[in-house]
């Protein structure tokens, strides 16, 4: 028997409390197929597809494109005849009653400390939908019961599941120049709403602030109000980098099928000056310095409408190869709109390449709550002497921002000096992997 079940906007996150609607991918009457995306969630922080938790069809919208809800809040019902476990069944929108007793039952054998068991968010669809797992068969570890990607990865890992054979066609990616992190494709830009003017050739143009771009707003007054900056800034030879990078670069691409930028290198020097000063991967707790034990590096990616900070996860375990792949699948994902909540959180420490678009000197502003943050300028030939001798050689500028409650002017030049000395290291000798 079809049952007519809401679909809510679900809890991504622990801080998120609303989303907006960005457009609908699918509309009344059309067929959805499950863990099928139907629309896209603007949050504060990524934009994420809500994916059907049941095959069906798409009976009403009940929330437009542009309005805001709060989590919970149901946006659209979806006619299904799969069985319904956990979700709200709409009452006289089924074609045949549920029994009471029925559900009572059903529901006295739920455990009630789990609320969450049957939320699902749409990473862990995402990767039950990968490898063929039923979610109705797991146990949640998370809060309330809830499903996580670690109780999903578990599952599979012990065979219980039962995979079906798949053959995955990749799509071939078309050619995107790229300078670093930074990226030359034109992203979706704000919807502008020019207001008509008595006066010919006047007017005045408004954009709508989305989720993404509040949050920005709100997150630069807070880190600039709430901890008082330093800047700091070092000049690093990278001559040898530069004839390294062009010896390694070609065959690097054709062995991994991705760039091998300037960044990778650049990130390696940070993450290994961070284990020499494990203070500088910290934050600020009023009562007491919290120094974090895994180093996850935030990457400042800028695109024409927003700026975005997905998080290298474990950096420190990586070689130069590994975070050259990590960087591109992440420059990627934010080129395509695909980021999920779990590549934004968890930072530690940020990098920057402002040097991507030419700069030479920047201040930027600390990844609110980090203790710092670093940008890589851009790489320019210069004179410089060199045993009383003027050469022309490869410089970039190192620009530090640091938070002064925690560090201080020794300590931070310290670490441009071990990030200096780390890049300048590199040699034609030096590996990849």
């Amino acid at each position: 028997m079809k049952k007519i079940v809401e679909i809510v906007v679900p809890q991504l996150a622990e801080s998120l409390v609303s989303a907006t609607i960005d457009r609908w991918l699918k509309q009344p009457g059309d067929s959805v197929e499950k863990y099928e995306p139907i629309c896209e969630l603007l949050t504060d922080k990524v934009t994420a597809e809500l994916p059907a938790t049941y095959s069906g069809t798409l009976k009403k919208i009940l929330i437009g494109n542009g309005e805001t809800v709060p989590v919970g809040t149901s946006i659209a019902l979806l006619e299904t005849d799969e069985e319904i476990i956990g979700d709200n069944v709409v009452p006289g929108e089924s074609e045949a009653p549920i029994n009471p007793s029925v559900e009572k039952g059903s529901q006295a054998a739920t455990d009630a400390a789990a609320p969450m068991r049957n939320r699902f968010s749409p990473a862990v669809q995402q990767l039950a939908a990968e490898h063929g797992v039923d979610l109705t068969k797991l146990s949640g570890t998370g809060l309330g019961g809830r499903i996580t990607r670690k109780d999903v990865l578990a599952y599979v890992e012990s065979g219980a599941h039962l995979k079906a054979e798949t053959l995955l066609v990749e799509k071939p990616v078309a050619e995107v120049r790229s300078t670093g992190i930074h990226l030359s494709e034109t992203p979706r830009l704000p919807k502008i709403e020019v207001e008509k003017s008595s006066v010919p050739g006047h007017g005045e143009s408004f954009i709508d602030v989305t989720p993404i771009r509040s949050a920005i707003a709100r997150n630069m007054v807070h880190s600039s109000t709430q901890i008082p900056h330093g800047w700091t800034m070092i000049e690093v030879d990278v001559t040898n980098l530069v004839l390294l990078r062009n010896k390694l670069k070609d065959e690097f691409r054709k062995r991994e099928g991705v760039n091998l930028t300037y960044l990778a290198f650049l990130m390696k020097a940070v993450v290994n000056a961070i284990k020499d000063y494990p203070i500088m991967n910290s934050s600020w707790a009023e009562d007491k310095i919290i120094v974090k034990r895994d180093i996850n590096i935030s990457l400042a990616v800028g695109t024409e409408d927003s700026v975005l900070t997905p998080v290298i996860k474990n950096a420190d375990q990586k070689n130069v190869a590994g975070l050259a792949r990590e960087i591109e699948e992440l420059a990627r994902k934010t080129r395509e709109g695909k980021l999920k909540l779990d590549d934004m959180q968890g930072g530690t420490f940020t990098v920057n390449n402002t040097g991507s678009f030419g700069s030479i000197l920047s201040y930027p502003i600390i990844n609110y709550p980090q203790a710092a943050i670093l940008t890589f300028e851009s790489i320019v030939k210069r004179p410089v002497v060199i045993n009383d001798m003027i050469a022309v050689r490869y410089m970039a500028n190192l620009c530090l921002s640091l938070d002064h409650r925690i560090l201080d002017g020794v300590i931070c030049g310290r670490f441009l000096q071990r990030v200096k000395d780390n890049l300048e290291s590199y040699n034609l000798e030096s590996t990849l992997y």
